[in-house]
């Protein structure tokens, strides 16, 4: 299916200029609404443009934005002040587009990987009504003990954080050369260079650990369908994150796929064969429930009904001559003119 790719940008509340991108059908209405969440460091344009043009060749409206600081956007290079700035951004940006007259109907899919698995169930989490489920690739929702820093470090940082948040001071692997497997797309990946290669900043590092610690203690929270995929051969977030949010969440719907032999970077960084097997996956679990409502798209056609009625019944009053100067009658209940015009 044709696709067409936009461009645009935006303002945070902090007024920092945030770039958003789309891809969207050409010869139809989008089937469902997909809204990416990258990962550390990483950006949409680029980094996640198959993922973009995949889901859009199949059907589905695509919104990305890069947070604060990350890829095209404006602020201190992969600087995370708070972790809920990303949250609330994302919300803002991708509740905008859900508003619009033509996707009001339409599913609502998060898509999150890496870190923007942390991002989603946090979207998820500030209003559990709102989605319609989530596709969670080798999803950061959870510290695995491999790596849990002694709480004795952590409080050391903690006091250092105040005074030199920015410092580029946390020690760390290259994390490139062990999440994707494939060395051709790997060196494309580095050639990125919205793509942040230089060690964590302080401050972005504990706001990471912080989330994570918060989200491993609550996701018992989750109950949104969710499809979990991880690599069996992942040592950038380990496979036991995914397997404790599926065994942990109160989702009634809620699906898991471990890939043996596959790394972290399961869309972008595994041979062709694989990341084919990867979006077919992804797709199938969309398709199943592009279909669904959320409980506020049901409610919102009977909000407009009854807002009409109302309105008529006002109207044909007024017209009639029979308007109570103390009150309105509906249905043979009085009620003050002062309070109708208050709750709307």
């Amino acid at each position: 299916m044709a696709f067409e790719y936009q461009e645009d940008h935006i303002r945070n509340s902090r007024g920092t200029l945030l770039f958003t991108c789309r891809w969207l059908p050409l010869i139809s209405s989008p089937k469902a609404l997909v809204f990416l969440c990258h990962g550390y460091g990483m950006e949409c344009s680029g980094f996640m443009r198959e993922c973009g043009t995949r889901l859009a060749a199949a059907g589905y409206g695509v919104f990305g934005i890069d947070y604060e600081g990350h890829g095209r956007s404006k602020g201190a290079r992969c600087y995370i002040k708070k972790f809920e700035n990303i949250v609330n951004d994302c919300s803002n940006f991708f509740k905008s587009i859900c508003a619009q007259e033509e996707y009001r109907d339409k599913s609502r899919f998060l898509y999150g990987e890496s870190m923007g698995g942390a991002v989603a169930l946090l979207l998820h989490k500030k209003d559990p009504s709102f989605w319609n489920g989530a596709v969670l690739v080798a999803p950061m929702c959870k510290i695995s003990e491999k790596v849990k820093p002694h709480p004795v470090v952590v409080n050391i940082l903690t006091k250092m954080e105040e005074i030199i948040p920015k410092w580029k001071i946390v020690p760390t692997k290259d994390v490139i050369d062990s999440a994707f497997k494939d060395p051709i797309k790997r060196e494309v990946i580095r050639n990125n260079k919205l793509i942040y290669q230089d060690k964590p900043r302080l401050k972005t590092a504990l706001e990471m650990l912080r989330t994570s610690i918060s989200l491993e203690d609550g996701l018992n929270e989750v109950t949104l369908p969710f499809f979990v995929l991880h690599g069996e051969a992942d040592i950038v977030t380990d496979p036991e994150v995914s397997k404790a949010l599926y065994e942990k969440a109160s989702s009634k719907d809620k699906t898991i796929k471990l890939f043996p032999g596959m790394w972290h970077g399961l869309t972008s960084g595994e041979p062709d064969e694989n990341i084919e097997i990867v979006f077919a996956d992804i797709t199938a679990w969309l398709d199943k429930r592009c279909n669904a409502v959320t409980f506020e798209q049901i409610l919102r056609p009977l909000n407009q009904g009854f807002e009409k009625f109302d309105n008529a019944m006002v109207s044909m009053a007024a017209t009639s001559g029979r308007t109570q100067s103390n009150g309105t009658y509906l249905c043979g209940l009085k009620r003050p003119r002062a309070q109708r015009r208050s709750a709307m």
